[in-house]
């Protein structure tokens, strides 16, 4: 683990941070931790000052996933991951559709948000079991070879977004238009069957296509 990661915990209850920091330093012993109450008191930091941002859903002054897009906005290349007492598959999914890189129940066991943590920062996407208690009703069944029909282009685009990473940090990594990262989606989203980006990670978690898709390669 990287003895300098840098965390930012956004949550109202002043014991709750304090337990997160306690977890957090068995992860990394010498993570560098800060604590904020609100959503305007964490977006005062520089957008490079993190690389883990840890945040609570339902902040005062915030409602539905507002705080997490406002997040995201600033600290484009933090993973921003979700801590809430909301369990609703539903709120599940829209938080993941929309950058969340994690979303872990406030009940979670300690070793399983651990484990948790510890796949968001090998750049993976952490999904709850309560998450896949319901499956959009408009996914059709998977294909029997998902990686197969994909170029290397789409491939990397697709592991972007298994990422967490926004279009336009995707674009940014490959040195591509967004347009042009949106057709790869698209065409990626063909080829899984599905219509958006969080149908697009359940049917990744179901098909095991973390592994599948390999390593990133440094050229394409």
């Amino acid at each position: 683990m990287n003895p300098s990661l840098r965390v930012l915990i956004v949550d109202d209850h002043p014991l709750f941070r304090e337990g997160l920091c306690s977890l957090l330093k068995r992860l990394a012993p010498q993570a560098c931790l800060t604590q904020t109450s609100s959503i305007d008191d964490a977006l005062t930091h520089a957008p490079d000052r993190f690389d883990l941002v840890l945040m609570d859903l339902h902040l005062p002054g915030t409602e539905g996933l507002d705080g997490l897009l406002r997040m995201k906005a600033h600290y484009e290349s933090a993973a921003v991951v979700i801590i809430s007492g909301d369990e609703s598959p539903v709120t599940i999914r829209s938080a993941i559709q929309q950058g969340a890189s994690g979303y872990i129940p406030k009940r979670t066991d300690v070793n399983v948000t651990i484990q948790a943590l510890q796949l968001v920062l090998a750049h993976g996407v952490y999904l709850p079991p309560e998450a896949m208690l319901v499956r959009p009703a408009d996914t059709p069944p998977p294909p029997s070879s998902p990686i197969e029909p994909l170029s290397e282009r789409q491939r990397a685009v697709l592991r972007g977004l298994l990422q967490g990473k926004p279009n336009k940090v995707i674009a940014a990594d490959l040195g591509l238009a967004e347009g042009t990262i949106k057709a790869h989606l698209w065409a990626v989203y063909q080829v899984l069957g599905v219509q958006n980006r969080a149908q697009a990670m359940y049917r990744a978690h179901e098909l095991n296509l973390f592994g599948a898709l390999g390593p990133e390669r440094t050229t394409l």
